[in-house]
C-alpha cells in the first residue's frame, strides 16, 4: 500500500531572503524597508520574519490602479 504524500502547511512567515525574492529586490533593500519600519516584521529570538499576509497587503497598498 502506498502512503499518501504529505502536503506541507502554508507558510505564515517568510525570511528576509524569501521576501526579497518574492518582491524581486535584494536582501539589502528588504533590510532597509524593515529598518525604516515600512515593512512589518515578527521577531522570534534573533530571527526576523515577515508575515506573508502583511507582505501581500503591503504590496497591494502600493499598487497603483
Amino acid at each position: 500500500m502506498k502512503r499518501a504524500k504529505r502536503v506541507p502547511p502554508p507558510r505564515l512567515l517568510v525570511s528576509i531572503e524569501d521576501a526579497g525574492t518574492m518582491l524581486s529586490i535584494g536582501r539589502t533593500k528588504v533590510t532597509e524597508l524593515i529598518t525604516a519600519k515600512t515593512l512589518p516584521t515578527v521577531r522570534i529570538g534573533r530571527s526576523v520574519r515577515i508575515p506573508l499576509a502583511a507582505l501581500e497587503k503591503w504590496v497591494e497598498q502600493r499598487t497603483s490602479a
